[in-house]
């Protein structure tokens, strides 16, 4: 096991898993930028907060993680149940269940200093009962 992969197993299941947050300050460094603004270890703790705060039970799996160099990558599955509010969704104690993959790329400290994710944002909101409605008279433009 290289040392970015054992800090990104150590970010997903001390971090995202279990609320750890002092581990956050070990694993991020000051200049990697948050979701939602910010940088450093508390940007990336007030997204998770946030998250926690909708799903308190949220847990990820590690489907595939692939190492190279100074970057990781993640495929993962998530799965938690409704308890507060999810951007304009109110609680519906619903369960969910979707997959993402986040990538993240380190400096030779072995801090991380970069994070993407794409996830099934579609998918968790159709299950949290949100009806997804396209614009009237349908997507316009030409293919070139």
């Amino acid at each position: 096991m290289t040392d970015t992969e054992a800090a990104a197993r150590r970010f997903v299941t001390d971090v995202w898993n279990a609320g750890r947050e002092e581990s956050a300050y070990d694993l991020v460094a000051p200049e990697c930028p948050g979701l939602g603004g910010g940088t450093g270890p508390e940007a990336t703790l007030a997204w998770h907060r946030d998250r926690r705060a909708a799903f308190p039970d949220l847990r990820y799996k590690i489907v595939d993680l692939v190492a190279a160099g100074n970057r990781v990558a993640v495929h993962w599955r998530a799965a938690g149940t409704q308890a507060g509010r999810f951007g304009p969704v109110p609680p519906t104690g619903q369960v969910v269940s979707y997959s993402g993959a986040t990538f993240l790329r380190f400096d030779d400290a072995g801090r991380i200093v970069d994070v993407w994710s794409c996830n099934e944002l579609f998918q968790l909101l159709q299950q949290l009962g949100v009806e997804m409605i396209p614009p009237p008279g349908g997507v316009t433009g030409s293919a070139v």
